[in-house]
């Protein structure tokens, strides 16, 4: 583990080795084959199907951990995956998702899908990526998954093997006993075979029954975000993965770390920051529950689940801190070091205020699919600067550029000033982060540096501010929701003339999603009539629109299209009045600006209002705001 604190101390580790000389293993099985050999009896993973802290738990070595890899590999050979055939899991978290997540990029080319997504999102991921086998939950009691999964493998008639995973192996009698009782039946109309994963892992040898190759090939597919019905699927390889782990065991993490995981391992953050860095560094990963924090008492019993595995680590997002800060700190948590949080910008008043209550430190990091996630993150050993994403990470260079449609640098910008991020780094592979060729064009600034759609600038000590984004995607607590499917399903509407969906800003979840409609001539259609017709068009309950509202116009540019900067203007300022009027406070926003190195900044005007008292309404939104000149 390296000390690392400024820019100079990224440079001095990139000049003393070359990443490829740095990389510990070719392949992910050898990776977690080191680890194995260096600490084969330490905790590898522990997991807990009910959140008390003191429910049973099931944790396995890292020996154990290698072995069941090795087994699910196997057994993947032998139901016909080969390298570059596809294994999809639509699974919640449990030791069996670790095993499908790594034996499957073992054997073939592992494929994780949230298994929040409707059957027909997920039916279309299955037909993009070619999945031939499908791992996911038998039937069990209070989870519909196995219901959707049938239902979506219907719609996908290349997948030909269904593994269903049971967690009763994680209930103890009596509650275990019930299960069968409360089991609810599963019809299937679909012609996969049905297998059991357990059993079927249990049949093969503990070590790798085939020869890898050795080379650095695609391994894994992750869709983002999952909105529509043509998703993008992004293509991540072995040196990305491990890359992900090498960063966290370089700046972090030893094997006497403890990281607790209540982020699902169908996102990148838990697959690759958390799990691969614990397979670098050989520290522990807890999964609490299989929803991790939207499970049952996650969160009342969070502080206590901590002390119960003398967590080190904790890693987060805005809305899950912000859920925690509604909780006592009722436990012992003084074996916690730092919290890493990431998917979204945090809100200063939140930032303080879960440092004072928790008395650890924060580092709030970037990171995004289609780079194998990391990209930068606050140094641990250096200057923390609040509402930055920090310093890269080393092997990682970032550019703020002004390109064309077609990838061209139109223009390099200077230190502070606003363009968009882009990204090289070994987990970027340049020209082919999408799995559908077409969606590669342009994506890449001089065919090297991957555009990632946000806007940002680099200050003069090196650290990365994100000010907003190019792409108009919407973020909903880490969760990304294409504004197209809220404007097509409006659209649809016979009244309705234009559409403008947009994030507006929220305490709770970063941004929530709303829409501004413009009618046809002589309609009379309402608000809470669009916002009924939106809600039963939209198959995505995440993206129904919080917000419905009817303007006379919606503001365009020269060529007709809707000009949304006004429309997150017009967001920021009726979300705002309203948390001041329910603060008890009389100032106004006076305007919105847009602002060269914050972006998008809330106006104003002064009154009698005491400065700290608007800190405390509206410093819980990600927007900043002053008072007007």
């Amino acid at each position: 583990m390296t000390k690392v604190a400024t820019m100079a101390d990224k440079i001095a580790i990139e000049t003393q080795t070359p990443w490829a000389e740095r990389q510990s293993a070719r392949t992910l099985f050898e990776f977690v084959g080191n680890t194995a050999n260096a600490w084969p009896d330490r905790p590898a993973v522990s997991f807990q199907l009910k959140s008390g802290p003191t429910d049973k738990n099931v944790t396995v070595s890292w020996a154990d951990l290698r072995a069941n890899v090795a087994r699910t590999a196997n057994m993947l050979r032998r139901i016909g995956i080969g390298e570059t055939d596809v294994v999809a899991y639509i699974l919640p978290n449990s030791l069996e998702t670790v095993y499908t997540l790594l034996g499957g990029a073992t054997a073939g080319i592992v494929n994780p899908i949230n298994p929040l997504l409707e059957p027909e999102q997920i039916s279309a991921i299955l037909r993009e990526t070619g999945a031939r086998a499908v791992v996911t939950l038998a039937p069990f009691p209070k989870t519909d998954v196995a219901q959707k999964v049938a239902e979506a493998v219907r719609h996908a008639p290349n997948v030909k093997t269904v593994l269903q995973v049971d967690l009763k192996r994680y209930l103890s009698p009596p509650i275990s006993w019930l299960v069968p009782l409360l089991r609810p039946k599963l019809e299937v109309h679909h012609h996969a075979d049905v297998l059991d994963f357990a059993a079927e892992i249990a049949r093969e040898n503990p070590t790798l029954d085939f020869a890898e190759t050795g080379e650095d090939r695609v391994a894994a597919y992750f869709h983002t975000g999952g909105t529509t019905g043509m998703p993008k699927v992004a293509q991540h390889r072995y040196s990305g993965m491990i890359y992900n782990g090498w960063c966290g065991h370089e700046y972090m993490f030893t094997e006497e770390d403890v990281l607790v995981c209540p982020l699902p391992l169908f996102h990148v953050m838990a697959a690759y920051p958390i799990l691969m860095s614990c397979i670098s560094s050989g520290a522990h990963m807890v999964m609490p529950t299989p929803a991790g924090y939207r499970g049952d008492g996650v969160f009342d019993n969070f502080w206590k689940l901590v002390e119960r595995y003398r967590v080190t680590f904790l890693v987060t997002v805005p809305t899950a801190a912000a859920a925690l800060m509604q909780r006592p700190v009722d436990a012992d948590v003084s074996s916690l070091k730092y919290a890493i949080s990431g998917s979204a910008p945090l809100p200063v008043e939140l930032f303080k205020k879960f440092e004072d209550a928790t008395g650890i430190t924060i580092l709030e990091g970037y990171g995004m699919t289609e780079a194998t996630c990391l990209v930068s993150i606050n140094p641990p050993f250096g200057e923390r600067k609040i509402g930055s994403v920090g310093l890269p990470f080393p092997y990682t260079e970032v550019r703020i550029l002004h390109s064309d449609e077609n990838g061209t640098i139109v223009k390099e910008c200077e230190t502070d000033e606003v363009g968009e991020i882009c990204v090289s780094n070994p987990g970027v592979i340049p020209g082919s982060t999408y799995t559908e060729h077409a969606k590669n064009h342009g994506l890449f600034a001089n065919d090297e540096y991957l555009r990632t759609g946000d806007l940002g600038r680099i200050d003069a000590d090196g650290y990365i501010w994100i000010t907003g984004r190019a792409k108009d995607l919407i973020i909903r607590g880490g969760h990304n929701i294409d504004p197209a499917v809220i404007e097509e399903a409006l659209m649809a509407h016979p009244d309705v003339s234009f559409v403008g969906a947009i994030g507006q800003p929220d305490a709770h979840s970063g941004e929530l999603p709303c829409a501004y409609v413009e009618l046809r001539e002589g309609a009379e259609v309402d608000d809470k009539t669009l916002y009924q017709f939106a809600k039963s068009h939209i198959v995505e309950r995440a993206a129904v629109p919080k917000h419905v509202e009817i303007l006379g116009e919606l503001p365009k540019t020269a060529v007709g299209k809707v000009f949304k900067p006004d429309l997150r203007k017009l967001a920021i300022t009726r979300v705002y009045d309203k948390a001041l009027e329910d603060g008890g406070l009389t100032c106004r926003v006076a305007g919105v600006v847009e602002d060269k190195k914050l972006g998008l900044v809330a106006e104003l005007g002064r009154d009698e209002s005491d400065e700290a008292a608007v800190n405390g309404v509206l410093g819980s939104f990600s927007r900043p705001w002053r008072w007007a000149e």
